[in-house]
């Protein structure tokens, strides 16, 4: 009984710590993109929805390879960190292609938006799978 109350609390802190990097990553994405994502998604735009729900994916994929591999808390911050630091990059790389990101998406062009969202998946995918520490 004692090591299934300790893996419970395993769970609980991993989970909080998670559910904390995930607010976290929400924050610092929707200052990093020059659009307001969640005033375009009450506002039922959805490529805004579908650019941020791709890139919440691409940051869970990691985010969820660091929690199985971390050997602890510090662990979980610093490849929690990492997932979030892809995620900016990714979104700054693609402006680079693609200048008008932003107002295409503000304006409810669904290409941009899927693009978007197709490389954070990717990098995402690719980020979970590097991390082998």
């Amino acid at each position: 009984m004692t090591s299934i109350l300790a893996g419970l609390l395993d769970f609980l802190i991993f989970f909080v710590i998670a559910i904390a990097l995930v607010a976290l990553y929400l924050g610092v994405y929707t200052v990093a993109t020059m659009h307001n994502e969640f005033a375009l998604i009450r506002q039922n735009v959805i490529s805004a929805s579908t650019a941020l729900g791709f890139s919440l994916v691409g940051f869970a994929l990691p985010l969820g390879s660091a929690i199985v591999h971390a050997q602890g808390i510090p662990d979980l911050l610093v490849w929690g960190l990492v997932a979030l630091a892809v995620q900016i990059v990714v979104y700054w790389l693609v402006r680079i292609v693609m200048p008008n990101l932003s107002q295409r998406i503000a304006a409810g062009e669904m290409a941009a938006a899927l693009f978007l969202g197709a490389a954070s998946l990717s990098a995402g995918i690719i980020n979970a799978a590097s991390m082998t520490f």
